[in-house]
Formats: C-alpha cells, structure tokens, sequence
C-alpha cells in the first residue's frame, strides 16, 4: 500500500458513508479483509475498509473505506483518511 490517495467521492447509501479513495472499476477484486478491522474500529466504530487488487499484481490498496451514517460526511471524510494512514503504517 502506498501514501493516503486523495478522495474521489463521498456518499451516503444505507447504514453507511462510502469514502472512495479509487474507482472500483480500476480493480479485478475487491474484498473486506479482516486484517483491517483493527484500525479501522480503532479509529470509527462499524468502520470497514475495502481494498482491490488490478488484475497482474500482487498489491491490495484501499479502494474504499464504509463509515456509520451517523458520523456525519466531513467527518466520515476525516476518519476515513485517518485509517488509510493508519494502514499505511
């Protein structure tokens, strides 16, 4: 994984704000890895992060990052980030 990409998109559908980093289009899988629970929650509780794989590599990066509703957009924007940089680590 590399530096924080900027967001692409934020928008709220369901239960969740959905805090795009990439275009889900630009990778051939896309999963909810458990590994990224931990800093995920650490920093919004309910939080889970998705990540994507382009087709002929071996690297996973964050596509998106799910915050609870209730968080409100600019925060969801701010907390998103922070677990980015957080897995970044």
């Amino acid at each position: 994984m590399g530096d924080v990409p900027d967001v692409e998109a934020v928008e709220t559908e369901d239960e969740y704000i959905h805090v795009r980093f990439r275009d889900p289009d630009e990778f051939d899988t896309i999963r909810t890895p458990d590994w990224a629970k931990n800093p995920a929650q650490d920093v919004s509780e309910g939080a889970e992060v998705r990540t994507g794989q382009e087709e002929d590599s071996d690297e996973w990066e964050v596509q998106s990052v799910l915050i609870k509703k209730s968080v409100g957009e600019d925060k969801a924007r701010d907390q998103a980030k922070e677990i980015v940089d957080k897995i970044n680590d």
